[in-house]
């Protein structure tokens, strides 16, 4: 008895729908097993809100729960009045669906919506402390969003948004010059185009699997930006964007990863004169690329980037996918861009590369050493082994090459002979370290 008074005591909440599902379940999830959890996630929340607090405020709340049947009628007014008389602070809040990507229709994303926007309306108090928003397949065509998460959510900070849209790929305008929203996740978002005119304390914007054929994005008022993640398996249709173009109204980007899932580059070249756009970037992950494409293309971006510090790289090589049967433009084929021609200018400020995957394929070593000769004060080359997936392991032929020459080097003699091919007639005093 002497401990029973301690959950009241403390300062953090997470309070997760999925803690109150059965251990073992269906996939997916059926209906009456939701409904199950959210009844006894509803008898924790009034616990833990409708039992006066004599220490003090919640700190943070993480709650995360399926609007489903009746429980927002329960939720909605505890959570709105733990607000009112000022115990909840900060609310992080997750509206989970079980609904898997590919099952999701067009009515099931605008009735998802519908719902969202009625506890919104129903429940105005509970958005002025959120922080932090996440949202499940919602088609947002009929919902005025800009206006409930701007306008309404004004301590907003972190929006995480998956599979959502504006409705047959129409474009997503965000216009908030005074929104506080610092991060913003997008994962399989459907969106035309995602245009983004003012969102002045945004730092990080993420976007993982888009389907737009062209640029997916624009910048505006971004002063804060700092991060920028775009993550894609080229489509059928995808002709690509000059990155450039994307980056040109950004002032402090510093970190900028590209993953191209192993699939053909959605990257078009750059001109002759980029964007001030890279003068800011320190760190460059390059991910995704295919085992046999050439990596010389890669130098354009090096060229763009003149005080880039570290440059990542990660080599895609799948057995379990390559030999997919591709049609058209869909096929992999290597990167033909017109390489820049080697100038005087040096990247003195570069400091380390790292290439996860690295094998001594010819492609792969001829990339390295002009990256030592462009970057004299290159300090280490870290080059790493990249273990198989669980598909790759399965088919039993992880690595795929006969030859011990195209593997990664394990032993001494191995290593010994990458250095060489490394640093045989480059002047160069880099410390080539191999890791696994």
């Amino acid at each position: 008895m002497r401990w029973k008074h301690l959950p009241w005591l403390l300062r953090e909440l997470t309070i997760d729908v999925k803690d109150f599902l059965l251990v073992l379940q269906p996939n997916p999830i059926e209906d009456e097993h939701m409904d199950k959890a959210m009844s006894s996630l509803s008898k924790a929340i009034r616990s833990f809100l409708a039992t006066p607090r004599s220490e003090g405020a919640i700190t943070r709340l993480q709650l995360k729960i399926y609007l489903i049947n009746n429980y927002t009628f329960d939720i909605g007014p505890l959570v709105s009045e733990t607000i009112h008389i000022g115990i909840l602070k900060d609310l992080n809040l997750a509206i989970l669906d079980e609904t898997e990507i590919p099952d999701c229709t067009d009515e099931h994303m605008l009735q998802r919506a519908g719902v969202v926007g009625d506890f919104f309306s129903d429940y105005p108090t509970v958005f002025h402390c959120l922080t932090r928003l996440s949202l499940y397949n919602l088609c947002f065509a009929k919902w005025d969003i800009n206006h409930h998460l701007f306008d309404c959510c004004l301590q907003l900070q972190h929006l995480y948004l998956s599979n959502c849209d504006a409705g047959g790929r129409r474009a997503w305008k965000i216009d908030a010059p005074d929104s506080k929203l610092s991060v913003l996740q997008l994962n399989f978002c459907e969106l035309g185009r995602l245009e983004i005119v003012c969102l002045p304390k945004l730092e990080r914007l993420e976007w993982d699997t888009w389907l737009c054929p062209h640029a997916p994005l624009s910048f505006g008022v971004v002063p804060s930006l700092k991060e920028l993640y775009l993550i894609c398996a080229a489509t059928e249709d995808m002709q690509g964007f000059v990155l450039s173009e994307v980056l040109r109204d950004t002032t402090s980007i510093h970190t900028m990863k590209l993953d191209f899932q192993g699939e053909k580059l959605w990257l078009q070249p750059e001109g002759k004169q980029p964007c001030t756009g890279f003068n800011t970037l320190r760190k460059l992950s390059v991910h995704g690329i295919f085992v046999e494409y050439n990596l010389l293309w890669m130098r354009v971006l090096l060229e763009a980037a003149p005080f880039l510090e570290m440059f990542d790289i990660e080599i895609w090589e799948h057995p379990c996918q390559i030999n997919d049967p591709r049609q058209g433009v869909w096929a992999r084929t290597n990167p033909s861009w017109k390489l820049p021609e080697i100038t005087s200018r040096k990247n003195s400020f570069m400091k380390g590369l790292q290439i996860i995957g690295f094998k001594p394929l010819e492609q792969q070593i001829e990339f390295i050493r002009a990256v030592m000769q462009q970057a004299p004060n290159l300090d280490t080359i870290v080059l790493k082994y990249d273990d198989p997936c669980e598909d790759c392991e399965k088919m039993g032929i992880f690595p795929p090459r006969s030859s011990t020459e195209c593997v990664f080097p394990k032993n001494k003699d191995g290593r010994d002979m990458v250095v060489k091919l490394l640093t045989g007639g480059v002047s160069s005093r880099t410390r080539i370290i191999f890791g696994n």
